[in-house]
């Protein structure tokens, strides 16, 4: 049974624009996927019917957030027929997408008040859809059907549509603000956003930074904070013998993850967040590295303001620069930014 009504569910794809779409047969990889995208700031995820037995995997997500995160709103999409739409909405799903328009599948959603969203690609299919109660219909592939043109055509004699778009979407704010100038009211996106190879790499903080850059893109107006958080701490040790066992203190306890570098050990949390231990570096402070969305604006920002910084560090995927002076507890401090 659905948590979130029909109007929650409506409004916050209205409200947010973004839609992440992903299949994935492994629970814990597929939890992990749907917390990046909440960290970017969704609150609305599909997981696709693509797999053999895809709704046990669903049906464990359901479970999980509706506990941890019970405000995140999961949905069931390749969903073609009217029994795989019961599954899944008896499984928990607060949404259904389909690829192509069900009549028997629209009147499924109806009986249980679940938004649908089906594929549609010509005038006709919208018609059909939205006579069949559909609010907001999938224009799929967006990029087949004629791209922002054949939106922005479909609007114009019936502008009360609403659509989402998705295939033909790019993860660059040229491609998104083209979709929505055109008229759409949300994006799908799929492997644009959930790529493959941050996947396999368990980088799902890119994953959210990209949705967040996403979602920027989407409401200019509200843009991205330029300083977005805490990165990570940085603790010094005495020796190389006390950097070693610091790092091993946390993975012991907390089930952290060591990894050695030349000058210091990051001890990574299972989810989210590091420490980097400093190995042989006697001092009397720690460091905090505050991550900002844009150096170069954050560098003019402390210009601005009088605030001193030593020389940065500039590489092609990395930069960062130490403020001149401590904080009051005598903590050093550096701007981090890191390519998504």
């Amino acid at each position: 049974m659905a948590k979130h009504s029909r109007l929650e569910v409506l409004n916050e794809i209205v409200r947010t624009g973004l839609v992440p779409v992903f299949y994935q047969s492994d629970f814990e990889t597929a939890r992990e996927i749907v917390k990046a995208c909440a960290r970017g700031g969704v609150k609305v995820v599909e997981f696709t019917n693509r797999g053999d037995q895809a709704y046990l995997v669903f049906t464990q997500l359901v479970k999980y957030f509706a506990k941890e995160q019970p405000e995140l709103i999961i949905g069931a999409g390749s969903v073609m027929d009217p029994a795989t739409a019961a599954l899944y909405i008896s499984s928990g799903a607060n949404f259904i997408v389909g690829s192509l328009f069900n009549a028997d599948v629209a009147k499924t959603c109806n009986r249980h008040k679940i938004p649908y969203s089906p594929g549609c690609m010509t005038p006709t299919e919208i018609s059909q859809a939205e006579e069949a109660g559909v609010e907001i219909v999938k224009i799929f592939p967006g990029d087949a059907a004629g791209g922002p043109g054949f939106v922005k055509s479909i609007l114009g004699p019936t502008p009360w549509t609403r659509c989402m778009v998705t295939g033909g979407v790019q993860a660059n704010p040229e491609s998104i603000r083209e979709w929505f100038k055109a008229g759409v009211t949300a994006i799908g996106m799929g492997t644009q956003l959930v790529k493959k190879e941050w996947v396999d790499a368990n980088e799902f903080d890119r994953i959210a930074d990209l949705a967040r850059d996403i979602l920027g893109w989407i409401h200019p107006e509200k843009p991205r904070p330029l300083y977005t958080g805490i990165e990570h701490t940085g603790l010094y040790s005495q020796t190389d013998e006390i950097g070693h066992a610091t790092a091993a203190w946390y993975a012991e306890r907390f089930g952290f993850t060591p990894q050695e570098g030349n000058s210091s050990i990051l001890v990574r949390a299972p989810e989210y967040g590091f420490l980097e231990v400093m190995k042989n570096n006697p001092q009397p402070y720690c460091h905090l590295a505050i991550y900002t969305s844009d150096f170069d604006a954050a560098l003019k920002d402390l210009d601005e303001r009088g605030i001193e910084y030593a020389a940065p560090i500039i590489k092609p995927d990395f930069k960062a620069a130490y403020l001149k002076d401590p904080d009051p507890c005598g903590n050093l401090v550096h701007l981090i930014w890191r390519k998504s």
